[in-house]
């Protein structure tokens, strides 16, 4: 969307946004309140084939991570249920047969048609964020050149894959350790049909496991008793590939290397879970802001009413809420460009040593172990992204859930499902504190801060209106937590791995959410540098002003200690904060309508079209808005970070 009476793109601006953005606007999509969970779990498989019919080309979709990322965004406030499903299906089933030799030239119909729907099988009951220890087996059959794919114990069974008869035919992709005569050569996948229209094929036991909250999907315990599958059923690639004699050649030393790259679709995973929350983060403001100017109170006139977004309370809540929903917005869309370059950097230097049939050895593997490196930071940043975003995304939906009160507990008003569907985004694809931890631990010492030049001699002339100085001293916090990290490290208990770790582990993980802040905080000041509107630009300036001084806090006694601001500064802090709401507070309207929710879809929900549950239709009405003075501190703003 357009801003109003601007040339310059909203936040949730991008190249797939219109197809998905028309989907969701359909009478299809529309909340079903007279639905149980089981008829609600089926409707989403229903929708699942809308949107497939809508997506064109189910291949390209799956390889597409623009695409991937904005249907997430766009079916997440509507359907968490359909949210998940295509996620695993065009995501994890569909990318991971994809991204294997030969992809591409298997027979696919049965899933780009969705006669076969496609899932996606890894965690076992007893391995969730220890999948490398999962004790799944395929075993190679000499005889037959086949695998005999088997769940050992009971711990073994895949849990909570959505493998049960509803929705039709499944078919998944199934982690397991490939067994060579007797011996463990690593975790790979095999693709293994579950079910027909008959039913679950002879091998496949499936028992449903009960509801869970939030919009509910047919999440089960799937188990295997010695399943015969082809020799085309291992997905092989570089890091694996089995001879016909059962040799296993690989690019990649260690089992643990193999099975990170047999599941490297949980990468792209993080960035569909980030998008889905995003989605739902900015529905639920858009209804809770709608719902303030519609909602009036008693004002402190007799017989006078004003609404609900009149008071400071109210407001200040949801516009600190606006500015961390922007910020994780454009930290979302920095990382997809990250993710899709290195992708795509991937693809050509496969190609091209493919092509090289005379490239020297020691130049490919130094080739090789940059990739390795950049990947691998790129797959961290993914990380820290999604555990930032996840969790703000709740933060924000409970928010705007009790600023509607008792209208926001009703589903069909289009918040009460949000917190609880945004619980499964936080554990899915990596439980957000355990690749938080993971995180820290590589950038204690593998990661250095870039910290502001020092400038404590014109310190005092420094002010808090000035966006430079301000993310300047939110990369000083990230210094900061890594310093005392790392000092910790270095001072822990000698021959106690664990003791030396806790004791550095909550300064490392302050390191990582200062770092996860400021990475937002460079998205947005790069958003604010293209944005061409006056008018635009001055909202996109106070709001980062807002979501940088909202940062810096809970940090100014860091800081003042530093040297890094004085005490002036921190006096200062909270008018700071108070000026930049009052010139931001009568703008709600104009920052939640650039989100660009369909009319139809917001119509369809009572509080935020002027209705209520239970109650008669009230027109929202605005205040009296002047147009903002166009006028900035004397302060040159920062060029795209």
């Amino acid at each position: 969307m357009n801003w109003p009476g601007s040339s310059s793109r909203a936040p949730t601006a991008n190249a797939s946004t219109g197809a998905w953005r028309r989907l969701v606007s359909g009478e299809e999509f529309a909340y079903r309140a007279e639905l149980p969970p089981q008829e609600r779990t089926a409707l989403s498989y229903e929708r699942l084939r809308l949107l497939n019919e809508a997506a064109g080309d189910p291949v390209e979709l799956a390889t597409d991570p623009y695409r991937l990322a904005g249907l997430h965004e766009w079916t997440g406030p509507v359907d968490g249920g359909l949210t998940t499903l295509a996620s695993i299906h065009y995501n994890l089933f569909l990318g991971s047969v994809l991204d294997h030799d030969g992809g591409r030239s298997r027979d696919l119909s049965a899933f780009t048609s969705l006669r076969h729907t496609g899932t996606f099988l890894c965690t076992e009951l007893e391995h969730g964020n220890d999948v490398a220890s999962m004790e799944t087996v395929a075993v190679f059959d000499r005889d037959t050149g086949g695998f005999h794919l088997t769940t050992p114990t009971e711990g073994a069974q895949k849990f909570m894959p959505n493998t049960s008869l509803t929705g039709g035919p499944k078919t998944a992709v199934v982690a397991a350790r490939l067994v060579v005569d007797g011996e463990d050569r690593g975790t790979f996948l095999f693709l293994t049909p579950l079910s027909d229209e008959s039913g679950h094929l002879p091998g496949v036991r499936v028992r449903r496991l009960p509801q869970r909250t939030g919009t509910p999907v047919d999440h089960c315990l799937t188990a295997f008793d010695g399943v015969w599958l082809p020799r085309t059923a291992l997905l092989e690639a570089g890091h694996g590939r089995l001879s016909a004699d059962g040799t296993l050649t690989s690019s990649l030393g260690n089992r643990r290397k193999r099975l990170l790259r047999s599941i490297n679709r949980v990468t792209m995973g993080k960035l569909c879970m980030s998008a889905g929350t995003l989605g739902m983060s900015r529905a639920a403001l858009t209804i809770a802001v709608r719902y303030a100017y519609s909602r009036f109170l008693a004002g402190p006139k007799a017989g006078e009413r004003v609404p609900l977004a009149a008071h400071r309370s109210h407001h200040g809540r949801l516009l600190h809420a606006l500015a961390s929903a922007y910020a994780m917005t454009f930290l979302h869309r920095s990382t997809v460009r990250r993710f899709a370059a290195q992708a795509a950097e991937d693809r050509a230097e496969n190609r091209a040593e493919n092509r090289a049939e005379d490239r020297a050895e020691d130049r490919a593997e130094d080739r090789a172990e940059d990739r390795a490196e950049d990947r691998a930071e790129m797959e961290r940043e993914v990380a820290v992204a999604k555990g930032w975003i996840t969790w703000q995304a709740r933060a924000i939906t409970i928010e705007c859930r009790e600023r509607c009160g008792a209208q926001g507990l009703f589903p069909a008003n289009g918040l009460a499902d949000l917190p609880l569907n945004i619980e499964g985004g936080i554990t899915a694809e990596g439980d957000n504190l355990v690749i938080w931890v993971k995180a820290a631990a590589e950038m204690v010492f593998g990661h250095q801060v870039t910290r502001p030049p020092d400038r404590t001699a014109d310190l005092g002339d420094r002010e808090l209106t000035e966006l430079p100085f301000l993310r300047d001293l939110l990369a000083e916090v990230e210094g900061i937590w890594q310093d005392r990290a790392r000092t910790a490290l270095r001072e822990g208990p000698s021959g106690d791995p664990v003791g030396r770790w806790n004791v550095t582990s909550d300064a490392a993980l302050e390191m990582v959410s200062a770092h996860a802040r400021l990475r937002a905080a460079d998205a947005f000041l790069a958003a604010v540098a293209l944005t061409t509107d006056p008018r635009a630009g001055h909202l996109m300036r106070n709001l980062c002003r807002l979501f940088l001084l909202k940062q810096l806090g809970e940090h100014t006694g860091d800081l003042l200690a530093e040297g890094r601001l004085t005490a002036d500064h921190v006096r200062a802090l909270p008018k700071a904060v108070d000026t930049v709401m009052a010139e931001l507070a009568p703008h709600l309207m104009t920052l939640v309508d650039a989100f660009d929710l369909p009319a139809e879809v917001l119509s369809s929900i009572p509080i935020a079209s002027g209705s209520r549950v239970g109650g008669p239709v009230t027109t929202p009405q605005e205040p009296e808005v002047r147009e903002p003075e166009v006028r900035e501190p004397e302060v040159r703003e920062p060029a795209v970070l």
